[in-house]
Formats: C-alpha cells, structure tokens, sequence
C-alpha cells in the first residue's frame, strides 16, 4: 500500500532485526513529515518500532511485513542498544509517537485537518480537545472510538473519506492498528496516517506521563510498568530480556553471515 514518497529530505535507514528504520533527528522528521502532508496526492504512513513491537515482529510474519511498507521511526532505550549492537552508534532521536506528533503538530504552521481514531469514545474526545488547545490553528475530528467492530471498518473510513483529512491518527494498538491500516486504509483517505498507540490516553490524561527527567534518561517504560503493573508486566518484564536475546541471537548470526558483493548486508540504505 505504502510507496517511499518523493521529498526534499533524504534520510538514511539502519537494519533493525532486519527491518529498516530511518535514522531522523528531531529536525528533519519534522520537515519530513510536514511535507508529506502537503503532497497533492499520495499517502505514507508512519509506525515506531520499539522493544516491544519487535517481539511481536519477529513471531507474525505479516505484522513485519506491513511494517516493511511503513516508514519506521525508533522509539525507545530498546532500539538504541540494538543500533549501537549493529551499527556501532544509537539512534539520533528517540521519535517515539507520544512525542513526534504532539511536536509535529506543533511544528507545522499550515493548518491541517486531523482525524482521530481509536481509544475509548470519553478518551478520543477528551484527546480532540486537549489537542486543540494545544495547537489551536489545526482542526481535529474524532471520528469513531476504537472499540467499534471490524464489520463497521468501511463505514468509519467512509466518513473519513467525506472529510478529506490531511492527517489521520489511528491508536488501536499495535499490532492491530497497524494491519487494521493495511486492510482498510488507503489513498484518498489522508496523505499522512501514523499508528499513535496509547497517544490518546496520554494527551487524554487518562495515563500520566512520566517525569521529563525519566523520559529524557528512557526509562518510561519503567514508569509505565509502575502506573499499570497488571497490564503490562509482561511486555517489560519478560519482553525486554526477550528483546535483548532477538538482538544478540541476530548479532551472532551477522557473525557468521558471508557478506554479499556490493555491500547490501551494510545494514544502511536511503530512499
């Protein structure tokens, strides 16, 4: 669904466990994505890649490959250590979504039309508002909860059609939103989509965020364990030493690897 979109910013990817993640600073995923919504036509859609969403690539096949279509942003302490285990260098950013699209939204002074989908209906509405005051000049629609069932898919992205969004925000989860994007999202519904995860939440108040400090050293995932520890002990108390093993297993098997003529097990490429 997803073709690499013509742009004046040429970003280089690092093979993350084998899937390619753009290597932004702050700046230029800014301009990136600024001017993918001011494309005439076409559409590109945005995923983070972290820890967690690492495992559950590497056990569903289809999941990696939807990500395979996306622009892959990296978003944690978890696929910094796996760039530096490959690359010999982290990321230069950690764009993860709870930050890029509130600084996206920020950052673009051309107002835009967003629309909103996911999280509870009390939550998305919640979200709509708070976002409006934080960049007043946009217009954001919250067009359906996230708990609607999958038969009702091409009705709510029909209502998305009618409104010509140039941005569209879809926080189910991952890996759902994701393939619920691949299925049912496509051209004429919005230039840029990007799965935003518990965004709403955050930008709700519904979940607090953590300390800049904490965030600044990325150790949220700590904080988010403290605030829900029945939820989510085993994303990161089992999912993060499964993590490091995925990483490690793959450094050895790099090890052993013969390189190809012409360099393509680099781990770098650009579009």
């Amino acid at each position: 669904m997803n073709v690499f979109p013509e742009t004046s910013i040429v970003a280089s990817q690092r093979a993350i466990l084998d899937l390619p993640v753009c290597d932004f600073g702050w700046a230029d995923a800014f301009a990136f994505a600024d001017e993918i919504a001011s494309l005439p036509i076409g559409q590109t859609v945005i995923s983070f890649l972290n820890a967690n969403n690492a495992n559950l690539m590497m056990r569903d096949a289809d999941y990696r490959a939807i990500l395979n279509r996306h622009i892959v942003l990296p978003d944690g302490h978890g696929v910094d250590i796996a760039s530096w285990l490959f690359h010999g260098k982290v990321f230069p950013a950690n764009l993860n979504g709870t930050d890029f699209v509130p600084g996206l939204l920020t950052y673009m002074t051309t107002p835009r039309r967003v629309a909103m989908i996911g999280a509870r209906a009390d939550v998305i509405e919640r979200a709509a508002e708070n976002f409006r005051k934080h960049a007043p000049w946009h217009e954001f629609i919250a067009v359906a909860d996230g708990y609607f069932d999958d038969s009702r898919s091409d009705e709510v992205m029909a209502r998305v059609r009618e409104l010509k969004p140039d941005i569209l925000l879809i926080a189910m989860g991952s890996p759902k939103q994701e393939k619920w994007i691949d299925r049912y999202v496509g051209p004429g519904h919005a230039r840029l989509v990007i799965g935003v995860g518990a965004l709403f939440d955050f930008v709700a108040g519904e979940v607090p965020r953590a300390s800049l400090t904490i965030r600044r050293l990325r150790m949220e995932w700590l904080h988010r364990l403290a605030y829900e520890p029945g939820r989510l002990w085993r994303r990161y108390l089992l999912g993060n030493p499964r993590f490091l093993f995925y990483i490690l297993r793959h450094k050895l098997s790099l090890k052993f690897k013969t390189p190809e003529v012409g360099g393509r097990h680099s781990g770098s490429r650009s579009f």
